[in-house]
């Protein structure tokens, strides 16, 4: 039970950003203003025009940032149940994040005034290996050698 569980929640992950892909320019600019507003209430004035295009790009970025940090922490969750986790799954790991994040951004391209962008996939990729490795530091114990 607890691998089948462990199983839907990558699925769950991988399922939320491909959703969040599938909005169309408008609504992903719907959706990062939700937050945009929220820091322009919290530093209690109106931002500018440039600052808002900044707080913005912060924003859209931490988005895929975080969301690939958990894919990345719950993929190696998932593998644990299967594999050990050696330098080669780690490397194995990364890579399908990776190649997540490509398909991501490929799907973007073909969605309404959106657009796949290489920095996102590396951005994303960077998450990704920070959600493993913080996973790797928190739960797999350490080999000591004598």
């Amino acid at each position: 039970m607890k691998k089948i569980f462990k199983f839907i929640l990558v699925i769950l992950c991988m399922l939320t950003i491909f959703f969040f892909s599938s909005d169309t320019g408008d609504e992903s600019s719907k959706k990062s203003g939700f937050f945009v507003a929220i820091v322009q209430d919290i530093i209690g004035n109106k931002l500018d025009e440039k600052d808002t295009e900044t707080v913005t790009f912060i924003v859209r970025k931490t988005a895929h940032f975080t969301i690939y940090f958990l894919l990345g922490f719950l993929l190696i969750n998932l593998f644990r149940e299967y594999f050990v986790i050696d330098k080669k799954m780690f490397f194995i790991l990364i890579l399908l994040c990776m190649l997540y994040a490509c398909s991501d951004e490929i799907h973007q391209s073909f969605v309404l005034n959106r657009t796949g962008k290489i920095e996102d996939v590396f951005l994303d990729t960077v998450g990704a290996s920070l959600g493993i490795f913080a996973y790797k530091k928190m739960f797999l114990k350490k080999k000591t050698t004598k």
